[in-house]
């Protein structure tokens, strides 16, 4: 290792004390704020090193977001496994909002990946096939930015019931915020309703929760909105949250 090496990796790591600072005290000051001043805060804070992930299940992140900061990068995973529904409503997102949709894919296509690993790894593995296939990419397509902005909340999941507004991403060493973390779902679809959102359709088709086509299915009335996902599997996360 050269005196060179030992200088960035400081430089870095002094880096990451400071966004550690931010987010504590952020965490503190933004804990009851509504969702557009964290947006706002946020942009302010990281200008054009900010991103947002969207899942296209609907927009409503992306329209927030674009409210306060318009041209903003969207980061969308193309798994290679997704609903035409879920392509067609990234499609529309270009169209109809001011953001710049970027399509991050995988290292191996699909075909790929069943060359080396064999097929359906969805189903023998869920937790590697979503390692490969999402978390890896949006690791690698995060590298750019300081903070990214997620659309996750508390009442989705037993696992996400602890999300703060704006937290510490140890993992990725960066930022993340959380604008709707404590929304509910009345919240959601009153927003939608009231701002005429982009929806994809599968939503009115019994798809509360959507993600790949193989790893998700409809539910019934009553059942908790992610039991459509990896059923029967064991799993509840694919793993970019967490």
């Amino acid at each position: 290792m050269t005196l060179v090496d030992i200088e960035i990796g400081l430089r870095q790591q002094r880096s990451a004390f400071e966004l550690q600072d931010i987010v504590e005290s952020a965490s503190r000051f933004l804990a009851d704020a509504s969702a557009l001043e964290i947006i706002r805060w946020a942009a302010a804070t990281f200008g054009d090193r900010l991103c947002l992930t969207a899942s296209m299940a609907d927009a409503l992140l992306i329209d927030l977001v674009s409210r306060v900061k318009p041209g903003v990068d969207v980061l969308f995973i193309d798994t290679g496994y997704h609903f035409a529904e879920t392509i067609g409503t990234r499609d529309a997102v270009q169209q109809v909002y001011d953001v710049n949709v970027i399509n991050v894919q995988p290292s191996r296509t699909v075909a790929e990946q069943e060359r080396d690993l064999g097929p359906r790894l969805f189903g023998r593995n869920p937790d590697l096939c979503c390692y490969l296939r999402k978390v890896e990419p949006l690791n690698r397509a995060l590298e750019p930015y300081l903070a990214w902005v997620s659309g996750i909340r508390r009442d989705e999941a037993a696992t996400r019931s602890g999300v703060k507004v704006v937290e510490w991403d140890a993992k990725r060493q960066m930022v993340k915020i959380n604008p709707i973390a404590g929304w509910s779902q009345d919240d959601v679809d009153n927003y939608m309703a009231d701002n005429g959102v982009l929806i994809n359709p599968l939503h009115y088709d019994n798809y509360p929760s959507i993600g790949c086509a193989p790893c998700t299915r409809q539910v019934a009335p009553g059942e908790d909105p992610r039991s459509g996902r990896w059923a029967g599997m064991g799993k509840t996360e694919c793993g970019l949250h967490v």
